[in-house]
C-alpha cells in the first residue's frame, strides 16, 4: 500500500466538506474517486497533497522516494509564455533538480509531447496543458500521483489519449494513480477500483466493475440474432442494430446471458451495463 486515509474529515465553518472520508491506494493501481460536483473529491486531493489541513483522520503515505506523491489539482498552473520545456525546467527547478536538455526532453516524451515545440505553452491545447502537468507532476520519480478531474475541457479523442498515458504509466512504472472525476464515462473502464463520494461521504467501494454492475439497471447486449430471442420475446428491451438495450430490475443478468447462448442461432459478441447515475450516487440506508 502506497497511500492510506482514514476517518478524514474537514470542515469550513458549519459546512461538513468531508464526514470520515477513508481511501487506500497500492503500486501500480489506478484507483478512481467519482462523484458530483460538490460532492469533496478536490477538498480531499488537496490535504493528500498537503494544501488544505485535515480535521481529524489520519493520513499516511508508505514511500522511501524523495517526492512521494506528486499531482494535479484542477487545470495546471503553466507558464503561458514560455514553451513546455521551458516550464518543464523551471518546475524542475523548484523542486530542486537540475536536468539536462536530454533529460528534459525525454521527460516530455513520456507524456506524449514533443520535445521539438518551442512555442509557448499559451498555444497549447487543453488536452497538451495536461500532458505537460502529468509530466511536471512526475518529475523526481514520485511512486504516486494525484490526479483530479484531469479530463475536464478535454475532447473525446484528447480524454482517450490522457487515459492511455494512465495506464502506461501505473502499468510499466508501477505509479499509483488516484485519479477523480464527476463523469463515469471517463472513469469506468480505466480504473481498478472505485470510491463513490457524495456529501463528503464514502458511500460504497470495490473493484470497479463490481461497482458499475450494483448500479445498472439495463444493459447493452451486442450479438446476432437477438430479434427472434424467446429469452427477450417478454423483456423490456429496444432493439437496435446489432443490439439490444435490455432494462432489467429483477432477474439475474448472468442468468438472462445463460439463457440466450443456449439459444439455437443467436450469437453474444458483449454485454455493456448502463449505469445508472441516480443509483450509483444514492446513499443506501444504514
Amino acid at each position: 500500500m502506497i497511500l492510506s486515509a482514514g476517518d478524514v474529515c474537514k470542515s469550513y465553518d458549519s459546512l461538513k466538506v468531508l464526514k470520515g472520508v477513508s481511501l487506500e491506494l497500492h503500486k501500480g493501481e489506478i484507483c478512481g474517486l467519482i462523484g458530483p460536483n460538490g460532492a469533496g473529491k478536490s477538498t480531499l486531493f488537496r490535504i493528500l497533497l498537503g494544501l488544505v489541513s485535515r480535521d481529524s483522520g489520519s493520513l499516511q503515505i508508505h514511500s522511501e522516494s524523495s517526492k512521494p506523491l506528486g499531482g494535479i489539482i484542477e487545470k495546471p498552473a503553466l507558464y503561458g509564455y514560455l514553451s513546455a520545456l521551458e516550464n518543464l525546467r523551471v518546475f524542475a527547478r523548484i523542486q530542486g533538480l537540475e536536468l539536462t536538455k536530454a533529460e528534459l526532453e525525454n521527460e516530455l516524451l513520456q507524456v506524449g509531447l514533443s520535445p521539438d515545440r518551442t512555442d509557448p505553452v499559451r498555444n497549447y491545447s487543453m488536452g497538451m496543458k495536461q500532458r505537460l502537468g502529468l509530466a511536471i507532476a512526475l518529475l523526481n520519480d514520485p511512486e504516486c500521483v494525484v490526479l483530479d478531474e484531469p479530463f475536464s475541457g478535454l475532447d473525446p479523442i484528447g480524454i482517450r489519449t490522457l487515459q492511455d498515458e494512465i495506464r502506461t504509466l501505473a502499468g510499466s512504472r508501477g505509479i499509483g494513480i488516484l485519479i477523480s472525476s464527476h463523469n463515469l464515462v471517463e472513469l469506468g473502464d480505466l480504473c481498478d477500483r472505485l470510491y463513490v463520494i457524495n456529501q463528503g461521504e464514502i458511500i460504497r467501494h470495490g473493484p470497479a466493475r463490481e461497482i458499475l454492475q450494483q448500479a445498472a439497471k439495463s444493459y447493452l447486449i451486442y450479438g446476432t440474432g437477438l430479434k427472434a430471442s424467446k429469452t427477450l420475446a417478454s423483456a423490456d428491451v429496444e432493439f437496435r442494430t446489432g443490439s439490444a438495450l435490455l432494462h432489467l430490475e429483477g432477474p439475474n443478468i448472468h442468468q438472462v446471458l445463460q439463457h440466450l447462448t443456449s439459444e439455437p442461432g443467436i450469437t453474444l459478441t458483449a454485454c455493456v451495463p448502463q449505469t445508472n447515475l441516480a443509483a450509483l450516487f444514492e446513499k443506501t440506508p444504514g
